[in-house]
């Protein structure tokens, strides 16, 4: 297990551009990714009621080559969505998909065909009450965050109700809207305690074993973790969305690295602008990377003013092969790290 502060991590490119329609290559304000066979990708784009049609799940790699996408548009019926959060494969690579708003999860084939949803309004043993974060465990058991209900539940993949723990408050193993979730090697349970600013680790039954940070800015601390994955040596990478940042902790919690993001400009990207030229003399006006006067005391604000950091990194996944991808909902893009060895 690392334990190293000195922790290496490499950027390796940046994926991603916003949609100029409402489907085809791009991204709209994506939530999740997940890491499919033969190297595929699939984004969950997840937008706001405005622009409802461009809600569906993107197929791409990671040489950019955009495969496809499935959706079923926006509403209630089999295989629609209406706020879609969180997106995770099960053993037999059928991708399972939380939605919020109709509190349920609909599964899908890893080419898009529906397969079925379950769920059902309520604060009852295995209802749901905005559904959120979803992990799998080796045995297929389905864990999600239903974070108005300030409880983790557990499922078999055909969602049959098994177990649930937590209840409101901040004491350990309590809960105050979580919000993302994870599955180790050992099928422990990572929990982004959203409003309580820290991630919790319980075994599969529900009995806590540790937590990771508190309430602050500096390093250590979180703001509003939306995302938690964890490695094959057992780093835990966290999306600590109020500080625009996302962080490294041992198992032990100490911060072993902070990334705030070194995107450059996607193959997308690089296309659209040899397209439109004119758009390449806007672009360098614009002053992406400004020097900041005010020096601005809130992640948010330094954030949103410079192009390469990250700017709501709402999640984030970790590969067999330790690549790291942060999905930003605010810039369209998910940012690619690898780590060391």
């Amino acid at each position: 297990m690392s334990t190293s502060k000195t922790l290496k991590i490499k950027y390796l490119k940046t994926i991603g551009i916003t949609n100029n329609g409402d489907n085809g290559r791009g991204f709209a304000n994506p939530y999740d990714i997940a890491v499919g066979r033969a190297g595929r990708l699939y984004a969950l784009n997840r937008c706001d009621p405005d622009r409802r049609e461009f809600i569906r799940v993107g197929i791409f790699n990671l040489e950019e080559e955009y495969i496809g996408e499935f959706g079923y548009g926006y509403g209630d019926g089999d295989g629609q969505m209406v706020w879609p959060v969180a997106i995770s494969f099960d053993s037999k690579k059928r991708l399972l998909v939380t939605d919020e708003y109709n509190h349920r999860v609909s599964i899908f084939t890893e080419t898009g065909e529906f397969v079925r949803k379950w769920g059902v309004f309520g604060k009852s043993a295995g209802e749901f009450n905005g559904p959120a974060g979803i992990g799998i465990d080796t045995r297929d058991n389905v864990y999600i965050a239903d974070q108005n209900n300030h409880r983790i539940q557990k499922y078999s993949i055909e969602g049959r109700f098994i177990g649930q723990w937590g209840e409101f408050g901040t004491r350990k193993g309590q809960f105050d809207l979580p919000w993302g979730i994870c599955v180790d090697s050992n099928n422990d349970v990572y929990v982004a305690d959203w409003r309580n600013d820290r991630v919790q680790k319980f075994d599969q039954d529900g009995v806590f074993i540790a937590e990771f940070g508190s309430s602050g800015t500096s390093t250590g601390y979180l703001s509003r973790p939306t995302g938690v994955a964890v490695d094959r040596e057992g780093v835990i990478y966290i999306a600590d969305w109020g500080n625009e940042r996302v962080q490294l902790f041992n198992q032990s919690g100490e911060s072993l690295k902070v990334l705030r993001g070194e995107a450059t400009l996607s193959l997308w990207a690089k296309d659209f602008f040899n397209s439109n030229p004119d758009e390449v003399e806007t672009r360098e006006l614009s002053n992406l990377v400004p020097k900041l006067d005010h020096t601005p005391s809130d992640a948010y604000h330094i954030s949103s003013q410079t192009e390469p950091f990250f700017w709501g990194p709402v999640s984030v996944t970790v590969d067999n092969n330790d690549r790291l991808y942060v999905v930003e909902t605010n810039r369209h893009r998910i940012q690619v790290y690898q780590k060391e060895a």
